[in-house]
C-alpha cells in the first residue's frame, strides 16, 4: 500500500516529498500517479470519461448532433433525478420547431455536413439568456401535456435552456455554453448532473467547437470562468463531490491552454487561480483531490508565467507600461484572497458545494458586474439537511436568472482585456504571502505546496520575474524574507523545499538579488561549516591538507560574554534555531543544504561571479572563498559523522565541477568583463586585505588600527575626527563593541561628535533617533561613557531645530537615558512580568523634565509601545524575530547602494579566482586520494589535479603548481630524504630483460595509489609546464634521485646533451641473479640451500617471484611517466625556472658530516667490522651516486649558454667547491667528478666573477694524493678543456703555480699522463705562448719529469741488446712503455726548443743581466744534461741533441756579458763528470761509453766555437786547465778504445786552432800565453806524453798573430766545427 492509499480520505496528511515532487508539467489532461489513482473511489465515478487529451482531436460526427446529444444526456440525467422527473416533452423535443435555415443540406458517409447561414436571434424572438411563461406556457398548451393531478407542469429553466439549445442552428459561444453553465451554477443540481454538463463543455474544447474564431470567444470564456469558479451543487457522497471539483480543475487547465486561454481577462484568472489554491489548502478535501489540484495549479502556472516572457512583446517592448498596468490593478483592487478566507466549494460549509468564491468577492469585479447577475443562493452549512429552505428556493425558480447572457448587439458594452501583469502579479503575491512562517493561518503542507508552485513559476519565467519592478520586488523583499526564515525549519519536507525554491531563484533572478543572495549562502556555510579539526589518520601526511580552513572567514569572533545589563539574552537552543549565524543543523538538513549548493555550483559563472560581486569589494563577505573552503572540508570523509554519507561526494563532485567550468575556460577567448576592469578589482582586493588587516588591529587595539590603516592610506589623515569617524562609520567589520568604547572617551569626543555627524535625526522620534544610533555601536559599560554619548546625541538631535513637543537639549537627556532603561527593563529575561514598568511609570519618571513640564502623553504611548514591541537591539548579538527583522532592514537599505549582482560569462577573473582559492582545493584533493578506495574516486580525483594543474600553468599561479607537485610527490612515497637502502639491491636477468630489484622497487610496485600518483604527476602535471615550475623541482628532483639510486631510470643527459665527454656515472654494483634456464619447479630443499648459499657468501638473499612482479610493476609505472621527454624539455628551460631547478638539485647534497673516517678496532680474535657486506678495517665515506647525479646534472645547467651560466654558475661552483674541499669527507669518485664539473664549468664561465682559475687550482692541489690519483683521469680531462678553451683561461691557467704543481702530479699516474702531455704540447704550441716568465721554468721542470719518465725505454734496448746476442723470439714492446719513450723524446725537443724564448723573456724581465741568464738559459741546460744520461739511448741522443744546439745557440753567447761562460762549469763539466760515474755507466753499458765520447766530442766543440771569445776572458787559462783534466779522466776511464781514440783528437784539433790562432805557441813568441803553453805541455805529458811532441815537433818562435790572419783561424775552427757528431748519425 502506498502513502496515499494508506491515508484518511478527510484528514490532514503529510505529502510525501519524493513522490509529490515528481509532478508532471503536460498541459493536457491531469496525469496522477498510478499508485496515487490506483483503488481510490473517485476512480469509479472519474473513469466514465476519459481525460482530455494533450491536443486537439478531430471529430467524425456532426458537431450539431454532438452538441444535442449532450444536451440529451444532461437532461436524462435530470429527469432521472426526482426533482425534474415530471418535466414537460419540450425538455425531449426540444424548445422550438422553428429554424432559420439557409442553402440546401447533405449527407456524406453518415456524417452531416450542413452549410447554412446562422442568423442570431434577438429581442423577443428568441431571449436566450432566459424565458418567459406565456411562451412555454403555449408549448405545453400546443401539445396538450398535462401534470400530476391534472396540473400543467412548466418545465425548470434548466430543462428548458437545453430544449432551446437543441433547435439552434447558429449559435455562439455564449450560446452554446449558456445552459451548462446553469446547469454548474445552480445549487439545486447533483454532482453527477454537474459532473456531466462539466464533460459536455471539456469535450466542446477537445474537439475544437470552441475555437479561436468562435464567435464572442472572450465573452464565452468569462461566463464559462465565473460559473466553475462558483459552481454549486447538491452534496452528495464525497467521491462524487470530488469528481466535480476534479473536473472544475480539468477545464480551468483546458482553458488556459486551449485556443483562447489568453483572452480570459485578469479577474477571470485571478478567480480561477484563486480556486485551484482553495482546493489544494482545503484539509477536508481527499488527499488525491488536493495533490490533483495542486498538479494543476502547477500546470496552470506553467502557463500562466510562459506569458509573462511575451507580454512585453505584445506591448512593444514597453516594459513601463506593463508596470503602469500592475499600479492601475491595484488601485480597482484587483486582490486574490488567501485560500482559507473565502467561502467557496472547497470550504467545510454545503448544502450545496460552491466552488471557492463567496458572494462579496465576485461583486467586486467589474467584468462579474457586466457579465453576471446577483447570486441569491447562498451556502448553508454541510450538516445541514437536503431539504433545506436553500434548496426549496432553487426549485421554486429563484435561480431561474442565473446567468443572463448578453446579446451579440450588446457585445461592445464589454470591456474585457486579456489577462496580464496584474493577475500574474496577484497570484505570486498571493503565493509568496502562504510562504509566511510567522503566519499561523497556513499549514507547513500548504507552505510546501506553494513553495512547489513557486518554483515552477521561477524555472519557467525567473529572469522576466527580474524585468518586471512589480515582481522583482516581491522577490526581493517578501519571498526571499520568507523563504530564508524557512530554511532554518526542522521539517525536512519544509526545507528540501525551501532550498529548492532558493536555488531557483537565484539561478535565475540572482541579478536583482545580491545582498540575499549573501545572506543566504553565508548562512548555508555558518551552518555546514564544521568547526572540528581535521582527524589524523595513519598514512596521510597533516600538510597534505593545511589549505582546508578551520572557519569560514564570515564568521565573526563571538561576542564578549560581559554585559552591561541592556543586552538581552537569548537561549542556546533559540539561537540555534533562530541564529542568523546558522547552529547545530540535523544531518538530513545538512544533506538538503549540501544538495541546495551543489545546484548551485553547476552554473558556469557562479564562483566567478561570487568572487567579483563579493570577494572584491570591501564592504562584502569572501563568499567564493567561503564556499570552496566549505566544499572543500565536507568533501573531507570525517564530515559523514555530523551529516549524512552522502555529503562528502557531494561536495567533492560541486568542488570538481568548480574546477571543470575553469578548465572548459581555459581554452575561451578571454572577453572583457563588461564595465568590471580585472585591475581595479585587484586593487579593491587588496585595499580588502588592508582594511581587514587594520580592522582586526583596531579590534585589538583602537589606536595601533588606525595608525596602520593611516599608513596604508585607507585614512586619509588619522589626526582628522571627521576622516576617521568616515571610515568607522562605514566599515560593517568593525567590533561594535570596541567602537562604542573609543569613541565615548573623554579624549575622543571630537570623533564622537564627528561620527555623530552622520546620522540624520531629521523627523523622527527620540527613540527611532536612538535606535539608529545604537545600531552603529555597542553602548559601554561604564556610566560616564554612556553619558558622555547621551549628551552629544542630545545636542546633534536638537543641532538644527528642536521637534515639537520637546524644550530643549536637556529633555532630550534625560528622556534617552529613560528610553535607555525602559529598554533593558522591558527585555532584561531575568525581570519578571509582574515587576515590568507600566506605561504609567514609564510617564512617572519623566514628569516634569520637558523644560519644567510634561512630554505629550501619546509621544510617551508611542515610545512606550514601540520599545516594548520592539527592542532596541545589535543583531549581531541577539537571534530573534525582530532581530532579523532589523536585519532584514538594514539589508534592503543597503539594497540600492549596492548594485545589482553582475552577471558575466568570461575567463578574465579567473586567474585571480583560483589564485585566491586553490589551496583548499588541492588539499582536498590530495587527502580525499590518499583515503579513497573506489576507481571512481580515484578517478574524479586525479582528473581533479590535472585540470587544477592546467589552470595553474595556464595563469602562472606557481605556488599552485609547486604545491601540486608537493602533494602527489608526498603520495608517490619516493621523494623521501633518506638515503634509499641499496645494500640489497639484486640484478635478474630474465631472458632478455635486465631488472633491478629493490627495496624502494618492491614497496613502490604494491603501492597501486602511489603508482598512480607517479603517473598523474609526470604525465599531467609536469610535462609541458616545467617553465611554470618553481619550488615543486625539490620534491621532483627528490623523486629521481631516488630512482637514479636504484637503477630505476638512466642519467637521460648523456645521451640528450653530450657536452661531457666523461663515462655514465657509476653505481654501486649489484647482485647478479641469473634465472634464464632456471627450472620452474624448485623445491623447498632448493630454496633453502640458496638461502644458505647466499648467506654464507655474505650476498643479498635472492628476490621472490613476488618480489619480482613487484618490481616490474615499478619499472612499468616508470615507462607510463615521460622522463626523457621532461628532460628534453629542461634543457630548454628559460633560465628563471632552470635556476630553480637547480636550486632544488643542489639542495639534496648532503650536508657535511663529520667525521670523515673513523677507524674501527675489532675486538682481539673478531674479524673486520663489515660496511655494506664487505670486510675492511677502516670506514671510509660511503659512495651516493645520487650526489654525482646531482652535480652532473646541475653542471649541465650551467654550461648551457651564457645566461644560464651568469644565473646559477655561481651556485653550482660554490657546491662543486665544497665538494673538493671537503674531499676527506666525500668518497674518492664524488671528487673526481666534482673536479671535473668544475674544471668544466671554468672552461665554459672563466669570464665571470664568480669563479677564479687560481682558486680551483689552489683547492685541487690541496687534494691527497690518493684522492688526486683517483681523479687522475677526470681531472686531466678537465684541465685540457680549460687549456683548449678561451685564450684568457690559458694563460691564466699556465701561469698559475697550482696548476704546474697538479701536472707535476698527474704525469706518474699512468692514465693521466697522456692528457697530461697533450696539455703540455698545448701550452708550448700556443702561438703567441701561453710560456711566460712566470712559469718558464715549471714548464721546463715538467717536460723534464716526462722526459726521465721515459728511462723505461732503457730497459727495452738492453732488452733488445740481449736477444741480438742471443736470438730468440722478441716480445712486442708494451704500448705503455712505447708511450713514454715517445713523450720523453717530444718533452727533450720541446726543452731545447724553449732556448729561443730565452732572450725575449731576459729582455723582458727586470733582473739583472747574471740573474736573468741564471733564470732562463740555467734551467734548459739543466734538463738537458740530466736527459744526457737517461738510460733510453732515444732520450740520450735527443738531448746531446739539443744540448749541442742550444749550446750553439747565437742568443746564448755575447762580447757584452761572460755569463755564457758558466755553460762549461755547469753544463758540460757536470754532465761529464756524471757521465763517469759508475751508476750511470752501468744503467746502459753499452750505449753509455759512446756517449761518454760524444760528451768529449761536444765539449771540445763548444770550446773550439767560443775560443775567440774566450781568449778575452780572464778565466780562459783556468778553463783550458779543467778541460784537459776532463780529457785526463775520460783517457783513464777504462772504458776502452773508443774514449782512447776520440779524446785525441778531439784535443789534437783543439791545439791546431789554438796555435793557427796564436793562442797557443812558444813563450818566445807570444809572452802573453806563456802559461798556457807550459801547462798544456805539462797536462798532456801527464796522460798523452806524445802528442805535443807531435804536434810542436821543434815549435819555432811565432811572431805575434796579426790581425789579418783572424779570418784564416775562424776558418779553420769552422772545418773542426763541421766534422760530424756522432750523436747526430
Amino acid at each position: 500500500m502506498t502513502e496515499f492509499q494508506n491515508s484518511n480520505e478527510h484528514g490532514s496528511q503529510n505529502l510525501d516529498h519524493n513522490v509529490s515532487s515528481a509532478y508532471p508539467k503536460s498541459q493536457g489532461g491531469i496525469r496522477l500517479p498510478d499508485v496515487v489513482l490506483e483503488g481510490h473511489p473517485i476512480l469509479k465515478e472519474l473513469g466514465k470519461t476519459d481525460f482530455v487529451p494533450s491536443s486537439r482531436v478531430a471529430i467524425a460526427i456532426d458537431p450539431v448532433a454532438l452538441i444535442t446529444t449532450e444536451c440529451i444526456t444532461v437532461t436524462s440525467a435530470m429527469r432521472k433525478h426526482a426533482r425534474w422527473a415530471h418535466s414537460s416533452v419540450s425538455a425531449i423535443l426540444g424548445g422550438s420547431s422553428i429554424s432559420y435555415r439557409t442553402g440546401p443540406s447533405s449527407t456524406s458517409n453518415g456524417s452531416a455536413q450542413r452549410s447554412s447561414v446562422k442568423v442570431p436571434l434577438t429581442g423577443t424572438q428568441r431571449e436566450i439568456g432566459g424565458s418567459t411563461a406565456n411562451n412555454e406556457g403555449s408549448l405545453t398548451g400546443l401539445w396538450g401535456l398535462r401534470g400530476k393531478k391534472g396540473k400543467s407542469m412548466q418545465d425548470n429553466p434548466l430543462m428548458s435552456a437545453f430544449a432551446r439549445l437543441r433547435d439552434i442552428r447558429s449559435f455562439d459561444i455564449p450560446s452554446l455554453l449558456h445552459p451548462f453553465l446553469q446547469v454548474i451554477r445552480s445549487s439545486s443540481t447533483s454532482a453527477p448532473i454537474t459532473s456531466l454538463a462539466l464533460i459536455a463543455i471539456t469535450k466542446f474544447f477537445a474537439y475544437n467547437l470552441i475555437s479561436r474564431s468562435s464567435p464572442r470567444l472572450s465573452v464565452g470564456l468569462q461566463l464559462l470562468s465565473a460559473a466553475i469558479t462558483h459552481c454549486r451543487f447538491e452534496a452528495s457522497d464525497s467521491a462524487a463531490d470530488e469528481i466535480v471539483l476534479l473536473r472544475i480543475l480539468k477545464l480551468m487547465e483546458v482553458m488556459l491552454s486551449g485556443p483562447g486561454g489568453d483572452l480570459l481577462g485578469d479577474e477571470s484568472v485571478c478567480e480561477m487561480m484563486e480556486t485551484g489554491l482553495s482546493m489544494c489548502c482545503q484539509i477536508r478535501l481527499s488527499e488525491l483531490l488536493r495533490r490533483s489540484a495542486e498538479v494543476s495549479m502547477i500546470t496552470m502556472c506553467q502557463i500562466l508565467f510562459e506569458r509573462l516572457k511575451h507580454l512585453e512583446d505584445e506591448v512593444g517592448g514597453d516594459g513601463v507600461a506593463l508596470d503602469q498596468t500592475t499600479l492601475h490593478a491595484e488601485r480597482t483592487e484587483l486582490k486574490m484572497d488567501a485560500p482559507l478566507t473565502g467561502t467557496n466549494a472547497a470550504s467545510p460549509q454545503r448544502t450545496t458545494v460552491t466552488t471557492p468564491h463567496s458572494s462579496h468577492i465576485t461583486s467586486s469585479r467589474n467584468v462579474q458586474q457586466d457579465v453576471l447577475e446577483t447570486r441569491g443562493s447562498t451556502s448553508f452549512d454541510l450538516q445541514m439537511d437536503s431539504n433545506d429552505v436553500g434548496m426549496n428556493n432553487a426549485v421554486n425558480g429563484n435561480i431561474t436568472n442565473v446567468t443572463q447572457v448578453p446579446p451579440p448587439d450588446k457585445q461592445e458594452v464589454m470591456d474585457i482585456r486579456p489577462y496580464s501583469l496584474p493577475s500574474i502579479r496577484e497570484l505570486f503575491r498571493v503565493l509568496v504571502n502562504i510562504l509566511d512562517p510567522h503566519d499561523r493561518q497556513h499549514t507547513d503542507p500548504m507552505r510546501i505546496m506553494a513553495l512547489r508552485i513557486i518554483d515552477v513559476a521561477l524555472e519557467v519565467a525567473g529572469p522576466s520575474i527580474a524585468k518586471h519592478a512589480g515582481l522583482a520586488s516581491l522577490a526581493k523583499d517578501h519571498l526571499c524574507r520568507n523563504l530564508f526564515q524557512l530554511v532554518r525549519s526542522d521539517n525536512i519536507n519544509l526545507l528540501n523545499e525551501s532550498l529548492r525554491v532558493a536555488g531557483t531563484l537565484l539561478a535565475t533572478c540572482r541579478g536583482i538579488l545580491k545582498l540575499q543572495q549573501e545572506l543566504f549562502l553565508s548562512y548555508l556555510v555558518a551552518c555546514l561549516h564544521p568547526r572540528v579539526e581535521i582527524p589524523r589518520e595513519s598514512g596521510i601526511d597533516p600538510s597534505l591538507y593545511e589549505g582546508v580552513p578551520y572557519m569560514p572567514k564570515l564568521v565573526k569572533q563571538p561576542p564578549s560574554s560581559s554585559s552591561s545589563g541592556r543586552s538581552t539574552p537569548v537561549p542556546v537552543k533559540d539561537r540555534q534555531k533562530l541564529g542568523m549565524e546558522g547552529g547545530s543543523r540535523k544531518p538530513d538538513a545538512r544533506e538538503a543544504m549540501v544538495e541546495n549548493v551543489g545546484a548551485l555550483t553547476r552554473i558556469p559563472s557562479f564562483f566567478a561571479e561570487l568572487f567579483v560581486n563579493y570577494d572584491c569589494e570591501v564592504d562584502r563577505s569572501d563568499l567564493c572563498e567561503d564556499l570552496v573552503g566549505l566544499l572543500s572540508r565536507n568533501a573531507l570523509p570525517d564530515s559523514a559523522t555530523w551529516s549524512t554519507t552522502n555529503v562528502p561526494p557531494l561536495c567533492l563532485d560541486a568542488l570538481l565541477s568548480y574546477i571543470q567550468f575553469m578548465t572548459d575556460r581555459l581554452e575561451d577567448e578571454v572577453l572583457p568583463g563588461g564595465c568590471l576592469d580585472p585591475k581595479k578589482l585587484r586593487r579593491q582586493r587588496y585595499r580588502k586585505k588592508i582594511i581587514i588587516k587594520g580592522v582586526n588591529k583596531f579590534n585589538e587595539s583602537p589606536r595601533a588600527g588606525i595608525s596602520y590603516l593611516a599608513s596604508q592610506g585607507i585614512i586619509e589623515n588619522p589626526d582628522d575626527p571627521q576622516s576617521v569617524a568616515q571610515f568607522l562609520k562605514g566599515t560593517t567589520r568593525i567590533s561594535k563593541k570596541v567602537l562604542g568604547e573609543y569613541i565615548s572617551k573623554l579624549a575622543n569626543e571630537p570623533l564622537l561628535r564627528a561620527f555623530l555627524d552622520f546620522f540624520d535625526f531629521t523627523d523622527k522620534r527620540v527613540d527611532e533617533a536612538l535606535r539608529d544610533l545604537l545600531g552603529a555601536f555597542r553602548l559601554p559599560g561604564e556610566s560616564a561613557l554612556i553619558e558622555r554619548i547621551v549628551t552629544v546625541f542630545a545636542e546633534k538631535y536638537c543641532a538644527n531645530s528642536t521637534p515639537e513637543g520637546i524644550a530643549d537639549k536637556d529633555s532630550v537627556f534625560v528622556l534617552t537615558y529613560a528610553i535607555i532603561m525602559l529598554n533593558t527593563d522591558q527585555h532584561n529575561p531575568n525581570v519578571k512580568t509582574q515587576n515590568r514598568m507600566a506605561l504609567a511609570d514609564f510617564a512617572k519618571n519623566l514628569r516634569g523634565v520637558n523644560g519644567g513640564k510634561d512630554f505629550d502623553s501619546q509621544y510617551l504611548q508611542d515610545i512606550y509601545d514601540s520599545i516594548k514591541n520592539n527592542e532596541i537591539i545589535l543583531p549581531d548579538e541577539h537571534d530573534n524575530k525582530n532581530a532579523f527583522d532589523y536585519a532584514w532592514k538594514e539589508l534592503l537599505l543597503k539594497t540600492d547602494t549596492a548594485g545589482d549582482l553582475v552577471i558575466f560569462d568570461t575567463n578574465v577573473f579567473d586567474a585571480d579566482m583560483f589564485e585566491a582559492t586553490w589551496k583548499p582545493v588541492v588539499a582536498t584533493l590530495s587527502y580525499v586520494f590518499m583515503s579513497a578506495s573506489e576507481d571512481a574516486v580515484y578517478q574524479r580525483v586525479v582528473a581533479g589535479f590535472d585540470q587544477c594543474a592546467q589552470i595553474a600553468a595556464r595563469y602562472n599561479v606557481t605556488e599552485a603548481l609547486d604545491h601540486i607537485i608537493y602533494c602527489l610527490a608526498t603520495i608517490t612515497t619516493l621523494a623521501s630524504n633518506a638515503l634509499p637502502n641499496t645494500s640489497l639491491n639484486t640484478e635478474v636477468q630474465v631472458g632478455k630483460q635486465s631488472v633491478m630489484v629493490s627495496e624502494l622497487a618492491v614497496k613502490f610496485g604494491r603501492d597501486y595509489r602511489a603508482q598512480l600518483a607517479m603517473v598523474v604527476l609526470f604525465r599531467g602535471v609536469i610535462a609541458a609546464n616545467e617553465a611554470k615550475i618553481q619550488k615543486g623541482w625539490e620534491m621532483i628532483s627528490r623523486i629521481w634521485l631516488n630512482l637514479f639510486a636504484n637503477s630505476l631510470i638512466p642519467a637521460y643527459f648523456h645521451h640528450l646533451h653530450p657536452l661531457l665527454e666523461i663515462p655514465p656515472i657509476p653505481i654501486q654494483s649489484p647482485h647478479v641473479v641469473n634465472r634464464e634456464g632456471r627450472s620452474i619447479e624448485s623445491g623447498l630443499f632448493q630454496s633453502f640451500t640458496s638461502y644458505l648459499s647466499s648467506y654464507a657468501a655474505d650476498d643479498p638473499p635472492e628476490p621472490s617471484d613476488e618480489e619480482l612482479s613487484d618490481t616490474l610493476c615499478t619499472v612499468d609505472c616508470l615507462a607510463a611517466c615521460p622522463m626523457e621527454e621532461i628532460f628534453t624539455n629542461i634543457l630548454t628551460l628559460p633560465p628563471k625556472p632552470l635556476a630553480a631547478l637547480t636550486h632544488a638539485l643542489l639542495n639534496q647534497i648532503p650536508e657535511e658530516s663529520s667525521p670523515a673516517v673513523i677507524v674501527v678496532k675489532p675486538e682481539p680474535g673478531s674479524s673486520n667490522p663489515k660496511v655494506n657486506g664487505q670486510s675492511q678495517s677502516l670506514i671510509t665515506p660511503s659512495y651516493d651516486p645520487s650526489v654525482v647525479y646531482i652535480l652532473e646534472i646541475s653542471t649541465m645547467f650551467a654550461i648551457r649558454d651564457q645566461v644560464s651560466t651568469a644565473t646559477i654558475g655561481q651556485d653550482v661552483a660554490e657546491a662543486l667547491q665544497n665538494i673538493v674541499r671537503n674531499a676527506a669527507n666525500n668518497h674518492s669518485l664524488i671528487v673526481s667528478r666534482a673536479v671535473f664539473y668544475l674544471l668544466t664549468l671554468l672552461s665554459a664561465s672563466h669570464d665571470q666573477l664568480f669563479i677564479r682559475a687560481p682558486v680551483i687550482l689552489h683547492t685541487i692541489s690541496s687534494l691527497d694524493q690518493s684522492i688526486s690519483e683517483n681523479a687522475a683521469l677526470p681531472l686531466s680531462k678537465g684541465l685540457t678543456s680549460c687549456i683548449r678553451g678561451p685564450r684568457p683561461l690559458r694563460n691564466e691557467i699556465a701561469n698559475t703555480p697550482d696548476f704546474w704543481s697538479i701536472i707535476s702530479g698527474l704525469h706518474t699516474i699512468p692514465v693521466a699522463a697522456g692528457p697530461v702531455f697533450e696539455i703540455l704540447v698545448d701550452i708550448m704550441a700556443d702561438k703567441p705562448s701561453a710560456i711566460t716568465a712566470d712559469n718558464y721554468e715549471f714548464a721546463i721542470q715538467a717536460l723534464n719529469d716526462f722526459a726521465t719518465a721515459g728511462s723505461v725505454g732503457a730497459v727495452v734496448e738492453q732488452t733488445r741488446d740481449r736477444k741480438v746476442r742471443r736470438p730468440k723470439a722478441i716480445k712486442s714492446i708494451e704500448p705503455r712503455n712505447q708511450e713514454l719513450v715517445s713523450h720523453a723524446i717530444r718533452a727533450v725537443t720541446m726543452i731545447w726548443q724553449l732556448s729561443s724564448r730565452v732572450p725575449a723573456l731576459i729582455e723582458q724581465s727586470h733582473l739583472e743581466r747574471k740573474e736573468a741568464w741564471t733564470a732562463y738559459w740555467s734551467p734548459i741546460f739543466r734538463a738537458l744534461n740530466t736527459q744526457c744520461v737517461n738510460p733510453c739511448r732515444e732520450i740520450r741522443q735527443q738531448a746531446f741533441s739539443g744540448l749541442q744546439r742550444a749550446l750553439l745557440s747565437p742568443e746564448l753567447a755575447s762580447a757584452d756579458h761572460q755569463e755564457w761562460t758558466a755553460i762549461f762549469g755547469e753544463v758540460l763539466f757536470p754532465l761529464i763528470l756524471q757521465l763517469l760515474r759508475p751508476e750511470v755507466y752501468h744503467s746502459d753499458p753499452l750505449g753509455m761509453s759512446e756517449t761518454r765520447v760524444q760528451a768529449a766530442t761536444l765539449l771540445c766543440k763548444i770550446f773550439l766555437h767560443y775560443l775567440v771569445l774566450l781568449s778575452e776572458w780572464d778565466g780562459m787559462l783556468e778553463l783550458w786547465l779543467r778541460i784537459l783534466d776532463i780529457m785526463d779522466r775520460l783517457m783513464n776511464s777504462g772504458q776502452g778504445d773508443s774514449l782512447e781514440e776520440a779524446v785525441p783528437e778531439s784535443l789534437k784539433n783543439i791545439l791546431l786552432v789554438m796555435a793557427n790562432g796564436g793562442y797557443l805557441a812558444p813563450p818566445s813568441g807570444n809572452p802573453q800565453y806563456a802559461r798556457l803553453w807550459e801547462e798544456t805541455w805539462k797536462r798532456l805529458a801527464r796522460f798523452l806524453p806524445g802528442m805535443f811532441q807531435e804536434i810542436f815537433p821543434d815549435p819555432p818562435e811565432l811572431p805575434r798573430v796579426a790581425a789579418a790572419e783572424q779570418p784564416q783561424i775562424e776558418e779553420l775552427k769552422l772545418k773542426v766545427e763541421e766534422v760530424p757528431d756522432e750523436s747526430e748519425s
